[in-house]
């Protein structure tokens, strides 16, 4: 007897052992989940993985994928373990080498058994194909979802918590419809409790418990709806009869209403499963699976609260689909499952029927099926009363101890080992998260780093260059302008000196003498072509300026494609040297500079608006003709009685001297009403003036006289007048033009201030184009290279906390497993 006690008190501390590396185990395992939701809002999107076989010849390899981006594939190498196959997934180009004596590779029948997501897209979708997942969900949605299941599965784990340390056992008895459930519970119990028919019976969870734990009262509790169930509280719940049990269930199956009922039994009989006097004991009759789908989910969420799943399954149908699903979930969580194979004595064919349940086993809980001598058991419950001779008793018999020993003397089988292998296959789902995104985050962490290494000797080379190309296009700009300036000025005053001497400029052509009777008319015809010459001077100073911003957009073009980065979109502007100094269109005008004329709706050409350049040739007071643009007899004076350099003329400042008095004077005779009069007119009217003379001598020296003068005269007007009056309005066009007292306001300055202003306005759009291109390109590489380097380290953070969480995971699953070794 010692030695038997000695015996029990050995396996009660190897269970009590077992059950705290259980509770430490939880723990650790809910503590990471906890980190993981934390770290999955704040730090890192947690990708969901999916590994997939891939077809090919040789030997088996799988890839890795994630639901968020089904097309990127990472091969990896099929192992014995989830661990070890992640372990070589970042090894995805070693060849896979096989040891002829180690054992093949057990199937996995899913990527993941409590994490697991269903996102299969309708019923014919499969979840090996990539088709088949929903890819345009974002990664926040998928990790949303994530999320949610570890929510569900820290609060299942709570209650295993709760479960593992409550000393009493929960055995739930199930199966399909008309599988003899109730009859069980009636032949465990030694009482027909449980209502019995040929039809459906049980509608409602009836959880039987041993009368002590009801002060020894026999009743029924009918907890409330959405009441939690408390025994000292009669507000939680409405007592009946045990004698009135089948007219509950009746009752509340007629009014389609699910509850839960609490059944209170005296132990008549010491040898039965609830009146074992060691551990308090409760059988759970519930509703068979196939009866509707919102009682198959009901009983599915209860597995959480079950110690031992007793599954009875009729001989005659074998497991139907709602049993094969039933026990695959039950199986992630509990290893072992009691299978109770009822009617069996109204089988012809035993063996058969032995050897086809087994092989189902099998495939659906395979730890089951490797100790079916004392989990499965083929009997019948009906015939369990009859006499002890009868084989089926016997049967029933060994059934029940072989299910008292797993409930009582096995505990850690049948009570801790469902929570342990729950919580393995947890702490897997764990790891193969940890390290999927582990790989994640290295790729991640090298890609930001290779984008580092691109964009930031980009970035720096922009914020070295961002100064030498400032300086490059003030230095373009000022240049241009200075040039265009300078050039301007030279063709004006090169232009402006060759109208000063009479003749004209570029392809223009003085007009031909007609002759001293259209000499007026000739006068007037050279003032407009000279006029026009300063006019095409000034189209000519244009072109060079056109020249030289063409030069300079060019410049600013070769330092765009020196500092701007490769990538970044060149300005597509198209310069049009033809639309500088383009015609703008005026409303209305008060005046005119230097005496214009008042114009509307006119089109001034640029220039213009100063009565300058283009326009000269119109200006009214430019165009007058005078007599002194035939002779100019001041100009003559000061040229051989003046200063070597022919002096300023007096009529340059308005006071005529007496040679030009002279000079009108010899004009006048000589000009009758815009006509030249004869030679004989003129040597009459010296003959006349001789008459005065009374001397003999004067007039013989009249004729004489009067004949020289004559044909000097002639001779000046037939061979001076036609390169003379070109020469003399020249002169006055210069004097008007350079009329200004201030150097600033002269006609070449304005012109080259203007000109340079337009080249200026042309040379700074094309800057500022490429600054802002610049400017651009750069926000753009800064923005690139913070993210990048945001994302290193996130990255490297990711790595090396899935890291951590992957060596977490590697502890409690040691301590769990040691306790499973103590439980063997």
């Amino acid at each position: 007897m010692s030695h038997l006690t000695a015996k029990v008190d050995d396996v009660q501390d190897a269970y009590n052992q077992h059950k705290d590396r259980l509770v430490d185990a939880i723990d650790s395992t809910k503590s990471i989940l906890a980190g993981i939701r934390v770290f999955n809002k704040d730090d890192w999107v947690v990708r969901y993985p999916q590994l997939r076989d891939e077809p090919q010849e040789g030997p088996l390899r799988r890839s890795l994928s994630f639901a968020d981006d089904p097309t990127a594939h990472t091969p990896v190498r099929l192992g014995l373990t989830r661990s070890v196959t992640l372990a070589s997934i970042s090894d995805a180009k070693e060849e896979q080498t096989a040891d002829a004596d180690a054992p093949s590779p057990a199937p996995l029948s899913s990527d993941f058994h409590v994490l697991r997501l269903d996102l299969k897209l309708g019923s014919t979708s499969s979840a090996s194909s990539a088709s088949s997942l929903v890819s345009q969900l974002e990664k926040s949605s998928i990790a949303h979802l994530l999320d949610e299941r570890i929510a569900a599965s820290v609060a299942h784990i709570d209650k295993l918590r709760l479960r593992v340390q409550d000393t009493s056992s929960k055995v739930l008895v199930t199966g399909d419809l008309n599988a003899g459930k109730s009859t069980l519970v009636n032949a465990l119990l030694r009482r027909e409790v449980m209502p019995v028919d040929q039809q459906p019976c049980t509608t409602a969870f009836c959880e039987v418990h041993d009368a002590t734990e009801n002060a020894g009262v026999e009743a029924v509790h009918i907890v409330k709806e959405g009441a939690a169930y408390n025994p000292a509280d009669d507000s939680t719940y409405t007592t009946g009869a045990i004698e009135d049990l089948e007219d509950i269930i009746a009752e509340y199956e007629s009014k389609g209403s699910e509850h839960l009922l609490k059944v209170y039994l005296a132990g008549k009989d010491q040898d039965s499963l609830l009146s074992n006097g060691t551990v308090n004991i409760s059988l759970i009759d519930a509703p068979g699976l196939n009866r509707d789908s919102i009682k198959t989910t009901a009983l599915f969420a209860r597995q959480e609260e079950i110690d031992v799943v007793v599954f009875v399954v009729s001989a005659e149908n074998h497991f139907t689909l709602s049993a094969k699903e039933f026990l695959w979930t039950a199986s992630n969580e509990k290893a072992y499952l009691f299978i109770v194979v009822n009617k069996y004595d109204m089988i012809r064919n035993k063996d058969k029927c032995r050897r086809v349940v087994l092989e189902q086993i099998k495939g659906l809980s395979p730890r089951t099926y490797e100790d079916a001598n004392d989990l499965v058991h083929f009997v019948d419950s009906a015939s369990a009363a009859g006499d002890g001779e009868n084989k089926d008793a016997f049967a029933f018999e060994e059934m029940e101890a072989a299910l008292r020993s797993f409930v009582l003397t096995k505990r850690s089988k049948s009570k801790l080992q469902p929570v342990e292998t729950f919580l393995l296959n947890l702490l897997g789902d764990i790891e193969l998260l940890a390290s999927a995104n582990k790989l994640v985050a290295e790729a991640e962490l090298a890609h930001a780093r290779a984008e580092l290494a691109e964009t930031k000797p980009v970035l720096e080379k922009m914020r070295s260059g961002r100064d030498k190309l400032e300086e490059g296009l003030e230095t373009v700009e000022e240049d241009g302008v200075g040039q265009a300036s300078a050039k301007a000025k030279k063709v004006l005053s090169d232009a402006l000196e060759q109208v000063g001497s009479g003749k004209p400029v570029g392809a223009l052509r003085l007009p031909s003498y007609p002759g001293l009777l259209a000499v007026w008319d000739y006068a007037r015809e050279v003032r407009r072509t000279l006029l026009e010459s300063l006019d095409l001077s000034v189209k000519m100073a244009e072109d060079e300026a056109r020249t030289v911003t063409s030069a300079g957009v060019a410049q600013i073009k070769d330092l765009g494609e020196e500092h701007l980065p490769a990538g970044v979109e060149r300005s597509r502007r198209i310069f049009m040297p033809e639309a500088m100094f383009s015609a703008v269109r005026r409303g209305k005008s008060t005046g005119s500079a230097k005496g214009g004329l008042k114009t509307r709706n006119t089109i001034v050409v640029a220039g213009g608006a100063h009565g300058l350049g283009i326009g000269l040739a119109a200006r009214p007071d430019m165009q007058e003709t005078t007599f002194l643009d035939l002779f100019d007899v001041n100009h003559q004076f000061w040229v051989h009685f003046g200063d070597a350099h022919g002096g300023k003329s007096a009529e340059a400042d308005g006071n005529p001297g007496a040679l030009s008095v002279v000079g009108v004077g010899v004009g006048a005779l000589t000009m009758v009403g815009g006509q030249a009069i004869g030679v004989r007119g003129l040597i009459e009217g010296v003959v006349r003036l001789s008459d005065f003379f009374g001397n003999e001598t004067a007039r013989k020296w009249a004729l004489p006289v009067v004949g020289a003068v004559t044909v000097g005269a002639v001779v000046y007007v037939v061979l001076e007048l036609p390169s003379s009056i070109p020469r003399t309005v020249g002169r006055r066009i210069r004097a008007a033009v350079e009329a200004a007292e201030d150097d600033e306001k002269r006609w070449e300055t304005e012109h080259g201030v203007r000109i340079g202003r337009e080249t200026r306005k042309v040379l700074r759009l094309a800057s500022w184009d490429l600054r802002e291109r610049f400017r651009g390109a750069m926000e753009e590489r800064v923005k690139e290279v913070r993210n990048a380097e945001e994302g290193e380290k996130r990255a490297l953070k990711a790595q090396e906390w899935f890291g951590s969480v992957g060596d977490r995971v590697g502890v409690v699953r040691v301590n769990a497993r040691l306790g499973e070794e103590s439980a063997v």
